[in-house]
């Protein structure tokens, strides 16, 4: 076996690996004698079979598996012999007809191109300086988030014969609705619970029914808007046939003891108390996004390597699949984004390299601090994510039982947190007080937002 550098760029090297015909050869020779003691043929005694006939008769299905061994161990050969540590396993593209190799014609020839891993060196992460978002509970959100519950339990009582719909009534109704005069799936209901200016239904809807009374039968006009998830109705003008069955007032907001009551707690003070330890911990975890986002921008800012290509193309083919499917659902273009092809690719790709380098970075520091996840963390995912799909819960823990690549992005997550976490502890991290409102923003609005106010 002959192996012979032919590419050595940045972290890509390719290899040429010869393996002769006669080479080959003794292989297959080898494993025949190795089979002819075991073998019993007709017009031969048991293991007598002379290996030219054995030659004859299983050579080429043999030679298949041997040219597989062959490849297998020049390009791990190439690897060992190199001392390469590989970012992926080596890829394999032969070279010349394989046929003419398992007819025994020709010599075994394969490139082997291999992706490194980078060598770089690791940012003091003590030094790093970051800024978390963080906003106060206040009184007025507790009320707010107590009065949300309060809606959310009201109750409706039935008006006088004849009275009219009015905005924020419920209304029960039954509706049928088609498009070219055709009724679509999912158009169509019968007791129907909606609350007017609630924006449960497609814009326009529920305004129509404002006024109409019990017994009443009124035709609804609406257009679905463009972005509607079904394709064939998106932008689409509809008509609903609606019957209106009971219309009913809200009864007045009641915010007391009661309330608590209804939801399992004694006095309004401890609904209170509960809702204030909530939004502590939604605050909490919004703070927290705005801190995770704000490490990775600072890892991404002072770490800068060569990248492995196929683990950028991976990450980057893996992105731009999303974005053509969602493209796709919404019945746009690219050109419907406002950029060329080519520019929304190299944005994209931009992403790609950035999720590449902060992968290795992460995974550099968990190694070297010995962070890991353990696998009573992964079964709690598991476990969480099963809690989403009620009676198939046993599915879904055979799914992750079975599938290696939906385990690992049930555990690539737990470990980025892990190690977010232990960054945190040790930069030098600055708590930014703002308010509730740019605390729930996304990270890239909320910069955005500071940055316009300074």
């Amino acid at each position: 076996m002959q192996i012979t550098e032919t590419v050595s760029e940045g972290l890509r090297r390719e290899y040429k690996v010869t393996v002769g015909a006669a080479d080959l050869d003794a292989r297959l020779i080898g494993k025949l004698e190795e089979i002819k003691p075991r073998l019993s043929l007709k017009g031969f005694r048991p293991g007598k079979a002379p290996v030219s006939f054995l030659k004859k008769t299983y050579g080429k299905s043999m030679m298949g598996e041997i040219v597989e061994a062959a490849v297998n161990e020049g390009s791990q050969k190439a690897v060992t012999d190199n001392a390469l540590k590989v970012a992926f396993p080596p890829r394999v593209e032969p070279v010349g007809d394989v046929q003419q190799v398992i007819d025994g014609k020709a010599d075994l020839e394969f490139r082997v191109l291999i992706d490194l891993m980078p060598d770089f060196e690791l940012g003091d992460v003590s030094k790093m300086e970051v800024e978390r978002l963080v906003a106060d509970v206040t009184e007025a959100d507790i009320d707010d988030a107590v009065k949300r519950l309060a809606e959310q339990s009201r109750t409706y009582t039935a008006r006088a014969e004849g009275e009219a719909a009015q905005k924020d009534d419920a209304v029960v109704i039954d509706f049928v609705g088609s498009v070219g005069g055709e009724e679509f799936s999912g158009g169509k209901a019968e007791n129907f619970n909606l609350v007017l200016g609630s924006s449960q239904l497609i814009p326009g809807f529920e305004d129509q029914l404002v006024g109409a009374k019990v017994g009443e039968a009124r035709e609804v006009r609406v257009t679905f808007p463009a972005d509607y998830p079904e394709e064939k109705l998106a932008g689409r003008e509809a008509l609903f046939a609606v019957t209106i069955k009971e219309v009913k007032a809200a009864d007045p907001l009641a915010i007391d003891d009661e309330l608590a009551k209804k939801l399992g707690l004694d006095t309004l003070g401890t609904l209170k108390e509960r809702m204030r330890e909530q939004l502590k911990r939604e605050y909490a975890s919004a703070s927290r996004l705005h801190l995770k986002r704000r490490i990775l921008d600072a890892l991404d800012a002072t770490h800068s390597f060569s990248l492995p290509p196929t683990m950028v193309e991976g990450e980057f083919n893996g992105i731009w699949r999303q974005v053509e499917t969602e493209l796709k659902r919404e019945g746009k273009t690219v050109e419907d984004e406002g950029k060329s092809e080519e520019d929304l690719k190299k944005e994209y790709h931009d992403i790609a390299e950035r999720r590449v380098r902060l992968g290795l970075v992460l995974a550099r520091l968990g190694e070297q601090n010995g962070l890991s996840v353990g696998n009573d963390e992964i079964q709690r995912a598991i476990s969480a994510r099963a809690r989403q799909f009620p009676g198939q819960e046993q599915q879904v823990f055979e799914y992750y039982a079975r599938n290696q690549q939906a385990l690992a992005e049930i555990r690539a997550p737990l470990f980025e947190d892990k190690v977010v976490d232990f960054i945190a502890e040790l930069a030098q991290v600055t708590d930014k007080k703002v308010d509730r409102e740019t605390l729930f923003l996304d990270p890239d609005e909320a910069a955005e937002k500071l940055k316009a106010s300074e």
